[in-house]
């Protein structure tokens, strides 16, 4: 027999601590250098000055303001007089920002900016960012942010332009608000669309509340938990996997799949519900994407080795050879028999494990398209999981499918698609689900589960979480706050986030039971009466088996030409602020928070030219 089943404990080289810093490392670097062109354009455009003085230029219009102003302003709040006019953007928020560092290893930033600066996207990135900065060469924005990352951890806007190598750094405003509206153009896009698609799946039944049996609490089993390794010497790769079974197993055999930079233990409450209603969940760790694999290869760090492109073929893979190994146990295993229902799969994803899950479920991995996308697609542009998903490109394959006929439900959260499968979702013909945060930046909601819902042609929900983001699903007690401390990247998560959790309990609860011939008693919960009546007056959940006309078109206004803005082809802004604000007047709604380094350009804009010192 090739493969050898290990019933030993799993222990790993690191600490639960350094997962939770190492994740928004890499969430940021992930992010590439756009995600830290915009940070510091963010800062940039709301306040911000040279090595000694920075000069604001628009058209004719000039400003300088000196450095020490604003490290005074971080320091206490206080604005000089060269400041005032820029009071109206010098807000507390503003201040936290520009006060706050972001921790880095230096020697793996350094690492990965000098691979970038290697690629055709970096050198892209150095030319739009020189637009920004006319008076600046591409040579001196590498050695500044070399100095920046040889010099220091903690990674500032201040700290950036200290080491800026010219005494006055100009910024040209429409060039940096040109980059601003670029900048992960599908998030973007993604905001101008929810407010219309919250009202418009709204339930127009009053809210169910009340049910005799609550999908959401612990079920009567006792939850029992055994960890395994499976190996697969054909691939010679090791698979832990966590079971988690109770004393009266019955019905589909559950498997979770989970994300990039993730472990096993990331749905770990969800798979103790479900075992506690009778299922056998199996939780698998993926040993070339987790959080495992990122630290032992965080030396050498490269961006174009952050994700192997193997991993795209190796993660389907490693879910039908854990099925087979499990069908063996079941059978020769006198204490799991009857636990491993291998013929009757549902399996739930997470980001990188949703395409793991909707790939199994049939869809064929369109390569030929996905490497046209990633040549055309502005790096300013890129999403963090458009960065993640291009890594597929380098397979030498022009399609690959990776279905397995015992997976009969899917349910892909926050799932990484974009153009990993061109239009092929139509091949699947099995129940899914999906369930998108409104408000995650790392698979926006549009291209990686809005457009993918809509190619879908079966059994299939959509659940919206408007004002949950990408990591809101996770265990309370796997991920603590570091996450959403990160500048770059908001996550709503722990306590917060609990809604998020009691529906996912819910919900695949209700989803998975409908395998069963008591389908009909969990109905109920997969109605958006029930999906509403969890919501609280942060997160709110809207369900839809279907897109009305209305959002159809709206999604096609938003994608047309599946174009990404660049700089080329925005108007040409020059000479007055009112310009840009005309510009940017249409745009104003999907211009937010500045957590997502997407100012209020229109707003700022009018204030600028009314507090500008004419003097």
């Amino acid at each position: 027999m090739r493969s050898k089943i290990l019933k030993i404990p799993v222990f790993f080289p690191y600490t639960m601590k350094s997962s939770r810093t190492f994740l928004p490392l890499i969430l940021k670097l992930v992010g590439g250098f756009s995600t830290l062109c915009l940070f510091l354009g963010n800062g940039l455009i709301s306040s911000a000055s040279a090595a000694e003085k920075l000069t604001f230029k628009l058209g004719p219009l000039q400003h300088t303001i000196q450095i020490d102003d604003l490290q005074q302003f971080v320091n206490t709040g206080n604005l000089s007089p060269k400041l005032k006019p820029y009071q109206f953007v010098l807000t507390p928020q503003v201040q936290e920002l520009l006060g706050k560092h972001i921790q880095v290893d230096p020697i793996i930033a350094e690492q990965f900016l000098a691979d970038l600066f290697q690629t055709v996207d970096g050198d892209k990135l150095l030319q739009q960012i020189n637009q920004a900065l006319p008076n600046s060469t591409r040579q001196q924005l590498k050695l500044a942010l070399q100095l920046l990352v040889q010099q220091t951890s903690n990674l500032s806007i201040i700290n950036f332009l200290r080491v800026y190598p010219q005494e006055t750094l100009t910024i040209d405003l429409s060039s940096l608000a040109s980059l601003a509206v670029q900048f992960n153009a599908s998030f973007i896009q993604s905001q101008l669309l929810n407010s219309r698609l919250e009202k418009a799946l709204k339930s127009p039944q009053a809210t169910i509340v009340n049910h005799d049996f609550d999908p959401t609490a612990k079920g009567d089993n006792i939850v029992y938990q055994n960890t395994f390794v499976v190996r697969d010497r054909s691939r010679q790769r090791n698979i832990p996997l966590d079971i988690y079974y109770g004393n009266n197993t019955h019905g589909s055999l559950v498997v979770l799949s989970h994300g990039f930079a993730s472990n096993r233990y990331f749905l770990r409450y969800l798979a103790r519900h479900l075992a506690s209603h009778g299922l056998t969940v199996v939780s698998i760790e993926h040993p070339g994407s987790d959080i495992n694999a990122l630290i032992e290869t965080s030396v050498g760090l490269k961006i174009s080795e952050i994700l192997p492109s193997s991993e795209f073929v190796d993660r389907p893979q490693d879910v039908s050879f854990v099925l087979n190994q499990l069908s063996l146990i079941d059978q020769k295993n006198s204490h799991f028999k009857g636990k491993f229902n291998t013929q009757e799969v549902t399996i739930i994803g997470h980001s990188f494990g949703g395409y793991t899950a909707l790939a199994l479920a049939g869809a064929t991995v369109n390569l030929k398209v996905l490497r046209q996308f990633c040549q055309e697609i502005n790096p300013v542009g890129r999403s963090p999981a458009d960065w993640l998903q291009c890594a597929a490109a380098k397979l030498p394959y022009s399609s690959r499918r990776f279905k397995d006929l015992r997976v009969k439900r899917v349910i892909a959260l926050n799932p990484i698609v974009g153009q990993l499968f061109a239009n092929n979702l139509s091949q699947i013909n099995v129940p899914t689900l999906i369930l998108s945060g409104s408000e995650d930046s790392i698979t926006p909601t549009i291209s990686h589960q809005l457009q993918p819902f809509k190619q879908l042609t079966g059994t299939k929900y959509l659940i919206m979480a408007f004002g949950a983001t990408h990591m809101s699903i996770t265990d309370v007690n796997n991920y603590d706050s570091s996450v959403a401390q990160s500048t770059l990247v908001r996550e709503v998560i722990g306590q917060k986030a609990e809604p998020v959790r009691q529906l996912v309990k819910g919900v695949s609860l209700a989803f998975i039971q409908q395998l069963n011939s008591q389908s009909s008693e969990y109905d109920s919960f997969l109605t958006s009466g029930y999906v509403e009546s969890l919501s609280n007056d942060k997160i709110r959940f809207r369900l839809t088996t279907k897109f009305s006309s209305n959002i159809e078109n709206l999604l096609k206004v938003l994608v047309i030409g599946k174009q990404t803005l660049t700089i080329s082809n925005l108007p040409s802004f020059n000479s007055t602020f009112y310009q840009i604000k005309n510009y940017f007047s249409n745009a104003k709604d999907i211009l937010i928070k500045p957590e997502y380094c997407t100012t209020q350009v229109n707003d700022l804009f009018t204030k600028l030219l009314t507090n500008y010192p004419h003097s």
